[in-house]
């Protein structure tokens, strides 16, 4: 991604199309889930997006694979803090054989990990995008969201 322009505030649907090629071009986002006591836990992942959801991998047993079976919610950033995408999204847990191969093949070619067969048991951790924002400066703090409850809001 480029820097951002100092031209003002983008419209919300450059905006938009700015946050879907984030998604599809960029490999890694933050991460942040919480313990069923409230405890925060903040990780960095890498993912694919399908066009509709993002596909992470991570240790079952370890704490976001606990957090986010537990919380079956989460809260992912991506880019840097002067252009940064926020989307809270709806996890679904998944074995590691639950996907096609050609879908766990895709993932393993974009983030260059391929947890399947791993001695650490691992899940995929499927994220349905239910809220979207996204903002580059404070000029651009009003008209951030770009989905509610799942659907674009352009």
């Amino acid at each position: 991604m480029q820097e951002p322009a100092a031209s003002g505030p983008r419209p919300r649907a450059e905006r938009r199309r700015d946050t879907e090629r984030r998604l599809a071009e960029d490999v890694d986002l933050w991460l942040a889930s919480a313990s069923p006591d409230g405890d925060p836990y903040l990780v960095p992942l890498s993912f694919d997006w399908d066009g509709g959801t993002l596909l992470l991998a991570t240790p079952a047993d370890g704490p976001t694979g606990r957090n986010l079976a537990a919380g079956r919610g989460t809260r992912l950033a991506l880019g840097h803090t002067r252009d940064v995408t926020v989307v809270e999204g709806a996890v679904e847990v998944l074995a590691m054989d639950a996907l096609p191969r050609s879908r766990g093949d895709r993932f393993a070619a974009r983030t260059g990990f391929d947890p399947r067969g791993l001695a650490t048991a691992y899940h995929w951790f499927r994220v349905t995008p239910r809220r979207v924002r996204a903002w580059r400066e404070a000029d651009e703090l009003a008209g951030r969201e770009l989905m509610r409850d799942g659907r674009w809001l352009v």
